[in-house]
């Protein structure tokens, strides 16, 4: 039986990724490695000074005590018995839309997926929406990646709305602006902090978005490439290279002369 993993950034207590677990399991031999607390916003964080533990939570189950990147590389890397066919993430506690996917770590498990070559797939529920409204969404879509794979270096960003979805959209990524995103504050001592994400969002315009999708109560499934080039802007820049070239040469052309000479 291929084996599936199922991971998220809420912990492996999380109700959301007991779900998922459990509606996944009717396509292969689920295994769970998961954060052991918290991972909201860590993106996509690997951990590099410390050593990783895995302790057992269950029948195929583990926490880890790392972000859910690190959850993803060591599962795939060696710590399954086999390679995994495919990597879900979720279900996340909120939802993960346009320029979330840059701090989301739930996304940010999927994206380490796609890097190592598994299918990868990532499952985010909007507040106040119903679990299993979105294990039935997870299903479906996995069940599909499954028989039909995915596009290279691509992941598919999957939003639940919060009431019943009356369909399934295929959208891009929309555009979130804060106003007020910052709020200072001074605690009891008299000392000044901060917190980060204060203001409310606005967005631009919904049309053929996840966001404008999961407004009007459909699910949106954005794919997203791990190409971040800018491919016309690359082409338009190449004429930049000469000129840079040749002013690369003048300046150091002058800093040699400049250097005093060795004792």
């Amino acid at each position: 039986m291929a084996v599936l993993l199922v991971t998220n950034d809420d912990g492996v207590h999380a109700p959301g990724l007991a779900a998922l677990a459990e509606a996944l399991a009717e396509l292969g031999e689920v295994w769970v490695v998961a954060p052991e607390r918290e991972q909201s916003a860590c993106g996509h964080a690997l951990t590099l000074h410390r050593p990783l533990r895995a302790q057992p939570a269950g029948e195929r189950r583990f926490a880890v005590n790392g972000t859910p990147s690190d959850c993803v590389n060591m599962a795939v890397l060696g710590f399954l018995p086999e390679r995994p066919v495919l990597v879900a993430s979720g279900i996340n506690h909120g939802s993960n839309l346009g320029d979330d996917v840059t701090y989301s770590g739930t996304v940010s498990a999927a994206m380490e997926g796609t890097l190592l070559g598994v299918p990868s797939i990532a499952v985010s529920l909007a507040e106040g929406g119903d679990l299993a409204d979105a294990a039935r969404v997870a299903r479906l879509i996995a069940t599909r990646v499954l028989v039909g794979g995915l596009p290279p270096k691509t992941l598919l960003n999957v939003n639940v709305p919060p009431t019943a979805p009356a369909g399934i959209r295929f959208t891009r990524l929309g555009h979130r602006v804060y106003s007020g995103k910052v709020v200072e504050q001074v605690d009891p001592r008299g000392r000044t902090h901060y917190w980060i994400g204060g203001g409310a969002p606005t967005w631009e315009a919904l049309e053929s978005t996840d966001m404008g999708a999961v407004h009007e109560g459909h699910v949106a499934v954005t794919p997203l490439h791990l190409d971040l080039t800018n491919h016309r802007a690359l082409a338009a820049m190449h004429e930049w290279s000469p000129a840079l070239t040749a002013q690369l040469r003048g300046e150091r052309g002058t800093a040699s002369r400049r250097r005093p000479p060795k004792a």
